[in-house]
């Protein structure tokens, strides 16, 4: 295993326990203590853990960005499932603006059989995916590569995203809260997420279930500018109820 593989399998460990031991990653990945000091030492400096006696415990910063490999392995099936799930309401020819999210790539993937689509992404990821799709039109927003993401952010992108008018937008976030609404880690991201909502009829949100009772730095949009939500479990009522009073649609999927 490569150190960075090593690292991107911490940070998952932190995310999930909030903590980590030196002894017990040293027995897990089959190197000696001192390599992973090393390794939690350099993800004190990116800001993503804070080194402890014996180990590290897991920097919630609100501002903190995972890597996004690290965003991308993270709950892939109910990733997956929301993919699935949205793929069967998109219609052939659609317009559809998709933002630079982990979960975007999947909804992207589960496209590939529909006709004459019109993709509009600032996620170089989907670029990639979709460079093989014959009879589609895709348009990059262009702009500034983020740091740490494979995503376009900036003036130019922006000023894309409003030159054109789509029959969905479809973004995800990094937080979701009754109280504190839809939140995201990047007040770049935040931005590009924002005016694909403005450019679209029907607007999107498809958010998995390790982003619920979350909340990060700064806010995408209010509940009103959402006319969907998909995910890949079943709301309590709690959730159902505020959601039904903004006039939401709720869509859970199901794992086949």
């Amino acid at each position: 295993m490569l150190p960075i593989e090593r690292r991107n399998k911490i940070i998952e460990l932190l995310q999930e326990e909030k903590k980590v031991v030196v002894t017990s990653l040293s027995s897990l990945f089959g190197v000696t203590e001192e390599t992973i000091r090393r390794d939690l030492e350099k993800l004190e400096k990116e800001g993503i853990a804070t080194k402890t006696y014996g180990g590290a415990v897991l920097n919630e910063d609100l501002r903190l960005e995972l890597p996004y490999k690290v965003r991308k392995g993270r709950n892939a099936t109910g990733k997956q499932i929301i993919g699935k799930t949205i793929s069967s309401f998109i219609n052939d020819g659609d317009h559809i603006m998709l933002d630079g999210s982990s979960t975007a790539l999947y909804i992207a993937k589960n496209l590939k059989d529909k006709k004459n689509l019109t993709i509009i992404t600032n996620s170089i990821e989907i670029l990639l995916e979709l460079s093989d799709v014959t009879g589609w039109n895709v348009l990059s927003t262009g702009g500034i590569l983020k740091e740490g993401a494979l995503a376009l952010v900036g003036y130019q992108a922006e000023r894309m995203i409003q030159s054109y008018n789509v029959d969905k937008a479809i973004i995800s976030c990094k937080g979701i809260d009754i109280e504190k609404g839809i939140t995201d880690s990047n007040e770049l991201d935040s931005h590009i997420k924002k005016l694909m909502i403005d450019a679209a009829k029907t607007r999107i949100l498809a958010v998995d279930s390790t982003k619920f009772e979350k909340v990060s730095f700064t806010k995408i949009v209010d509940y009103s500018k959402i006319d969907v939500l998909v995910t890949d479990h079943e709301l309590n009522d709690d959730w159902k109820q505020a959601l039904d009073n903004y006039e939401i649609e709720v869509i859970e999927g199901k794992q086949n």
